[in-house]
């Protein structure tokens, strides 16, 4: 890495836009009444307090959260727990925009158009670079080690990428590097992923994390918003063109570039890819543990009283957020359970991802399911043992993953 004092110079250069407006199709019933960046996440969190606790690590304190459908639960979070931490006589904000429709007289049409209808933005904060993150990952990283390489490769565009199973690669943008990590091909979400050169089984993805010089990044949106045949989405239409004109595009690779800690990352894009992150969290050695002090995950969490376990209940592999109550011959396994959630006597809970305020009466039994926040799961249910029977009331995945969304009167 460039000296410290160098990159701190530059980060201050620079301004992050995290794109928080997708409908969030694949995670549909949790993306029922909130936006997917508001979807609770191990236990305290909301997916989005990843991207922003990596901000805050990384010394980033101008960023705008580009929002748009189901916003109200996204914008309350950010409000309650993060908007205190920036000083706007600093010249320091974090600010939600929804769209404005100054350019263009309908809602962001892709990411790329998100970012082309605030323009107006950076022509106010004139950054140097601009920072395009998602929402909806979740991961650590440091933006600093991503300027660093970004400005000893002179490059035009970084993009963070990561390696996946070649079966996975065709949910991603899957990029081709020379020897130099300049990246000569780019293609998203293709039916046959390219392999990496060395290993037949991965293939090199990207992690939607994108650093522009920010002339390039207006020139470039720009250009696709007049596009007629554009989805103008970055990961299809904008960096596929700006490889094919020979701009200088590279490859920040994680697991090249980065210490362990933060090679891993996770798109929370469908329902199973969200149950099996959860499941992660609760195994023996966790890829992503939570308890790394030198990198935390920063969150609003309400004043819950501590978890409480009464008599006899058995609790084995979990994750116990505040404020929960565990009633007497429970027994829970391999489960995580939000803020609030009340068990109540001789429930059975195994493979589930229980959210805020869930209640769970007696004598009930549940496998492999999601329960949605506030959620009442009467006396004596069975959810996960007849799946036939589930696909009848609920969400079930082909992986047999069940959820039970918010609103629903079992």
């Amino acid at each position: 890495m460039k000296g410290n004092a160098t990159i701190d110079k530059m980060i201050d250069k620079t301004l992050a836009m995290i794109l928080a407006g997708g409908v969030g199709e694949r995670l549909y019933p949790l993306t029922k009444i909130k936006a997917k960046p508001a979807v609770p996440f191990g236990g305290i969190y909301r997916i989005i307090d990843f991207t922003l606790s990596n901000c805050l690590h990384s010394g980033i304190r101008r960023i705008f959260i580009l929002t748009q459908h189901k916003s109200l639960p996204l914008d309350r979070h950010i409000w309650l727990g993060w908007s205190s931490l920036f000083r706007t006589e600093l010249n320091e904000f974090l600010t939600t925009v929804p769209p404005q429709q100054r350019l263009v007289r309908e809602w962001y049409r892709g990411t790329a158009d998100a970012v082309f209808q605030n323009i107006d933005l950076l022509s106010h904060e004139r950054p140097q670079f601009v920072l395009i993150l998602a929402g909806d990952h979740v991961y650590r990283m440091d933006y600093r080690a991503m300027l660093s390489f970004h400005l000893a490769k002179d490059a035009e565009v970084t993009i963070a990428c990561t390696t996946v199973p070649i079966g996975e690669a065709k949910r991603f943008g899957v990029m081709e590097v020379d020897r130099d990590d300049r990246i000569i091909g780019f293609e998203e979400k293709p039916l046959q992923p390219k392999p990496l050169p060395d290993d037949p089984f991965h293939a090199l993805i990207s992690m939607g994390i994108y650093l522009f010089k920010t002339d390039v990044l207006v020139k470039a949106v720009i250009q696709d918003a007049k596009r007629r045949d554009s989805d103008h989405d970055f990961g299809k239409n904008v960096i596929p063109s700006l490889v094919q004109q020979g701009s200088k595009v590279f490859a920040f690779n994680i697991h090249k570039e980065l210490p362990p800690l933060f090679h891993y990352w996770q798109d929370i894009g469908t329902i199973d890819s969200y149950f099996n992150a959860h499941m992660d969290l609760v195994s023996p050695n966790p890829s992503f543990p939570l308890y790394d002090d030198s990198w935390a995950i920063r969150t609003y969490l309400p004043p819950f009283p501590p978890a409480i376990l009464e008599g006899d209940a058995s609790i084995k592999c979990c994750l116990i957020s505040p404020g929960c109550i565990i009633g007497k011959g429970s027994i829970l396994e391999n489960s995580v359970l939000s803020p609030g959630v009340q068990i109540a006597e001789k429930v059975y809970i195994r493979n589930c991802v229980l959210l805020h305020k869930v209640q769970i009466g007696s004598g009930s039994h549940l496998e492999n399911v999601i329960v949605d926040e506030d959620v009442v799961i009467p006396e004596g249910e069975q959810i996960g043992i007849d799946l036939e029977k589930d696909k009848k009331r609920f969400t079930v995945t082909e992986k047999g993953i069940i959820v039970v969304p918010a609103g629903m009167a079992l």
